[in-house]
């Protein structure tokens, strides 16, 4: 113990080449020059360790973000030189799935909550007409349609729908339809797409379906004539009907200024608890929870081409369908616990 020689911690400074960081980060009985951190400090690692690791995964985060924004770039470019095509609808289906879908999908996603059933009943190619009820005062409902088509069917079809004159008469929304692969409701638009194997929506109740009262909620309003079973039978494509449960709550109608709707030319002036005293806030739409089912094909190429003449056959099939869509929705509703979760 006489020959014992205290030497001070800062000595270590000398040993370690003047570098205090060095001293610092050389543990006790380290002194081959292996490297440990002290508490608090994170540790360097060696390669193949996890912060090597999580590097990596850094390097591929980077990556991917350098994609997008290249990919962003190019979609910029193409529509600045016109480089991309549109249909003869005037659809844009770059512009469709890379813009106006990316925008309605958090709607969809977050806000609506959308749960979608039965989509195995639209057929992975080939032409199908999609029949569905219409609610909700604004058309919203069309929109999340698209969307749940799109995104849930494996072979990622686009819903093109029929849409309404007024629809195309007002300034920007008629460029945004006719981007989208909406066309005018007409049989001559809807069989040409049936035949070139397109999935088209239609809506049979009109603005009887969107402009009801809220008392009257998920009761079916009128089919029309059937003109959609007669464009499904000359197409010979199969109708697919679609019950879509959420969209009556979101704008609760309890009333309607038929002297506004006159002035403004439109075919209704919603009155609801929000709308309009509370003037443009009370246009948000109330964040219910969504289900759209798809429910079992009716075929129809197994009937003779002068069938879509025959009126009697138009009723029933209209009715079948009507009468399949009503059912659905009542069975949805039953198993509904909240119209908010």
């Amino acid at each position: 113990m006489a020959d014992a020689k205290v030497i001070p911690f800062d000595d270590d400074r000398s040993r370690s080449g003047g570098s205090p960081r060095a001293a610092r980060r050389r543990g006790p009985g380290r002194g081959n020059g292996s490297v440990s951190a002290l508490p608090g400090q994170p540790d360097a690692g060696l390669p193949g360790e996890p912060q090597g690791a999580e590097t990596a995964a850094e390097g591929a985060g980077r990556a991917g973000w350098e994609r997008r924004i290249a990919g962003g770039l190019a979609f910029l470019r193409r529509r600045v030189t016109g480089e991309y095509d549109v249909d003869e609808f005037g659809y844009d289906e770059e512009l469709t799935d890379q813009v106006l879908m990316s925008a309605l999908r958090p709607v969809y996603e977050k806000y609506f909550r959308v749960e979608v059933k039965g989509i195995e009943n639209i057929p992975s190619d080939g032409g199908a007409l999609i029949v569905s009820n219409h609610s909700g005062t604004l058309p919203l409902d069309g929109l999340m349609l698209q969307v749940a088509v799109h995104d849930n069917h494996p072979a990622g079809r686009h819903l093109r729908l029929l849409a309404a004159d007024l629809v195309f008469m007002l300034p920007v929304v008629n460029e945004l339809a006719r981007k989208a692969g909406h066309t005018l409701a007409c049989a001559e638009d809807a069989e040409r797409l049936l035949r070139q194997g397109e999935v088209v929506g239609v809506m049979p109740e009109g603005f009887k379906g969107i402009g009801k009262p809220f008392s009257e909620r998920y009761k079916l309003q009128r089919f029309g004539r059937g003109g959609f079973v007669s464009t499904a039978l000359r197409a010979g494509v199969p109708i697919v009907p679609c019950s879509i449960v959420g969209a009556e709550e979101i704008y609760p109608m309890i009333g309607n200024s038929k002297t506004l709707a006159r002035l403004l030319g439109t075919p209704y002036f919603p009155i609801t608890p929000t709308f309009p005293w509370l003037g443009p806030l009370g246009a948000v739409p109330l964040p219910t929870k969504w289900t759209i089912q798809f429910g079992e094909p009716i075929p129809t190429d197994g009937y003779p081409l002068e069938a879509a003449e025959d009126p009697m056959l138009m009723f029933n099939l209209t009715d079948q369908v009507r009468e399949q869509i009503q059912h659905t929705l009542y069975k949805l509703l039953v198993q509904r616990r909240s119209v908010f979760f």
